[in-house]
């Protein structure tokens, strides 16, 4: 068989990943799916954290991990595999010592592809973001998942098609179709599997996810994790902050050794969070006005204050406000 070019993912816990009763219920019913046969289709709004949680799903699985990313640019040929050059053989025959015999050949060489080699060998796939394919190129999915067979193209090593190893599973993830460079999928595939709807992250999972990303006190991811929220129930964005934002927040904190409510947090602030409050869905937001009001109704405008005890009198005193 020729040589195969397909890199393979060793499943392994990812440091610092946040397993809170949310997610492990989520991750319990997905496996529950897989065992039972069927493929997991996670979908749900960009940061949301589809692919880490398919990966986590993948973990637990404990087969090697095929991973695609989707790609408009994508034929069928790019998940299945083709024809990538030409082997040559050459015979010298000298048995009759006056008689020079020479006998040369060219065959096709062909490749397997990444869900050839999933289907092949038994992997898990991880096929993140699918729907950017278009949807021809995924054609090859539909007996794949159904009959548990991957018909190849004329030329494959002599064969015209595989029976798919038992221990293949696949975890697909995806946007809704209306997000930009999005194909909708066929109707046939997602009937295929079994799709759950992932929202973001409830608030303990999310301050969690700060916390252990940052490496930032409890009670500073809480407060970033609730202003990031806070954002995103107002509606005053253009793109939706996600989680992202609070774990960009919360690791500039922990590096630059800044305080909540000192200049350097607010700036930071201004800066993780003004490309996605834009203009507002209707154009007509002022990014700093919109940033300075959310900081004041969580409280994150000023230094914290802090009660210290001396000779049996309470003193208040402020943190000191560093300067950028």
């Amino acid at each position: 068989m020729p040589e195969e070019l397909v890199t393979i993912i060793t499943p392994r816990p990812e440091k610092g990943f946040v397993e809170t009763e949310h997610v492990k219920k989520l991750t319990e019913r997905a496996l529950t799916y897989i065992k039972a046969g069927y493929p997991i289709h996670l979908s749900g709004p960009t940061g949301c954290g589809k692919t880490t949680i398919a990966m986590h799903m993948a973990n637990k699985l404990g087969r090697p991990v095929v991973l695609i990313n989707g790609d408009e640019e994508f034929g069928t040929a790019s998940l299945v595999g083709g024809e990538s050059g030409y082997r040559k053989k050459r015979i010298v025959d000298r048995f009759v010592s006056r008689v020079l015999k020479e006998e040369e050949s060219m065959s096709k060489q062909w490749s397997d592809e990444r869900l050839t080699t999933a289907c092949r060998y038994g992997f898990t796939l991880v096929y993140n973001e699918f729907t950017r394919s278009r949807p021809e190129a995924n054609n090859a999915l539909l007996p794949v998942l159904e009959e548990r067979i991957l018909d190849l193209p004329s030329g494959a090593s002599g064969e015209s098609f595989i029976k798919v190893h038992p221990d293949f599973s696949a975890i697909f993830t995806s946007n809704p179709e209306e997000y930009a460079g999005v194909y909708r999928s066929q109707d046939a595939l997602i009937d295929r599997m079994i799709t759950i709807d992932i929202g973001y992250y409830d608030e303990e999972t999310e301050i969690r996810i700060i916390k252990a990303k940052s490496g930032i006190d409890e009670e500073k991811a809480k407060r970033i994790a609730k202003m990031v929220r806070r954002l995103r129930e107002s509606g005053n964005y253009e793109y939706t902050p996600t989680v992202r934002s609070g774990i960009m927040i919360a690791k500039a904190m922990a590096k630059s050794k800044a305080e909540i409510g000192d200049n350097f947090f607010k700036q930071v602030c201004y800066d993780v969070l003004s490309p996605r409050i834009g203009k507002g869905k209707n154009g007509e937001l002022d990014t700093k006005i919109v940033v300075d009001d959310l900081l004041k109704s969580e409280g994150l405008d000023k230094p914290v204050i802090k009660i210290v005890k001396k000779k049996g009198k309470e003193m208040k005193g402020r943190r000191k406000v560093r300067k950028w």
